[in-house]
């Protein structure tokens, strides 16, 4: 498994992450046998980067994954979760409330997250995370979703990471959005190591090539790409599939059956065209892949190690699939596992 630096930070971190929103219970519960066993596999493949945030799972994930990690060598992994959102207990009748999914999480009403940018917010996130993990340190933090939060993440969020970093609490900083705009934004206005861009580098969404995969590159900042199945739409194209968490449209099938088909008749997935595509820019340092189960894990590790010849996107590319601004050729060697 190959390993890439984050930015201009002392953080490095394999081109192939682990994303442990699955393990904090997203859509559907995972039984805690099972989240061990992913995080098991995942090791057993090389991977040396999970990711986690407070927001999976009201915590879950964050507990699991440290658990899972406890008695591997801290020095031998990576680990990144999120600022941004803090959890308050809720009261005991506001527990007793019947709900559904917790914001997308099949977790039961224990906590609410409350959007806290603030400097002390930062802080205290992260002293939970840690407490939450069971560690002293993680690597990397970023600043969740402050979308409708640029103001306080500006002005207070940012600031308090750098100082953190400063510190040496913390390696790297950064943010993570589903975005291009405000990532390009701290990309070029601040002085981030990384940023998570979700769903925005992949075979039906290149809009990162725009500006913020061409602006990272030059200032030497790193992108990690997340979402490179588009929530379900590039791992099974077909009617009813998802689309950035929605049902998608007709056409966008219809575009991902055609990607399909071309990738196949160069013998290759469209599951291992998807992964490869979002690691063939130069600013990216890795892709993360969410993983729910031990076979989740290798299947994902097996994509990354299938040769993707360069033929494929030379086809795509005259078929018309391949739009948006000019992508490095990925890399068509096999990788080899750890």
């Amino acid at each position: 498994m190959r390993y890439n630096r984050l930015g201009h930070s002392s953080v490095e971190i394999t081109e192939l992450s682990f994303g442990a929103a699955a393990i904090g219970n997203l859509f559907t519960e995972v039984a805690p046998e099972q989240a061990a066993a992913a995080v098991d596999a995942a090791w057993q493949e090389g991977v040396r980067h999970f990711d986690t945030a407070p927001h999976y799972g009201t915590g879950l994930s964050e507990r699991r994954l440290g658990e899972a990690l406890r008695t591997r060598p801290r020095d031998a992994y990576t680990v990144s979760t999120k600022a941004g959102r803090v959890l308050e207990p809720l009261t005991a009748a506001e527990a007793a409330v019947p709900g559904g999914l917790s914001e997308g999480f099949a977790v039961r009403h224990t906590h609410r997250r409350r959007w806290d940018f603030s400097g002390d917010g930062i802080r205290r996130s992260l002293e939970d995370s840690l407490e939450r993990l069971g560690l002293d340190r993680v690597d990397v933090v970023y600043l969740h979703d402050p979308d409708d939060h640029a103001e306080a993440a500006f002005r207070e969020g940012y600031p308090a990471l750098e100082r953190l970093r400063a510190e040496g609490v913390v390696g790297a900083i950064g943010a993570g959005m589903n975005q291009t705009a405000m990532l390009t934004r701290f990309v070029c206005d601040t002085d981030v190591d990384v940023v998570l861009c979700a769903g925005r580098f992949t075979l039906l969404d290149r809009s990162a090539l725009d500006a913020l995969l061409p602006e990272a590159a030059a200032r030497g900042r790193s992108v990690v790409v997340g979402g490179v199945f588009n929530s379900g739409l590039l791992a099974d194209p077909r009617p009813g599939a998802t689309y950035d968490y929605a049902t998608a449209p007709a056409p966008l099938v219809e575009r991902a059956l055609r990607i399909k088909a071309v990738a196949e008749r160069h013998g290759v997935p469209l599951r291992a065209a998807a992964l490869h595509h979002s690691l063939g820019h130069p600013a990216v340092a890795g892709v993360l892949v969410g993983t729910r189960s031990a076979d989740e894990v290798r299947d994902a590790a097996a994509l990354l190690r299938t040769p993707v010849p360069g033929a494929l996107w030379d086809d795509l590319r005259a078929e018309g699939l391949l739009d948006g601004g000019a992508l490095a050729e990925p890399d068509a060697r096999p990788r080899s596992g750890a």
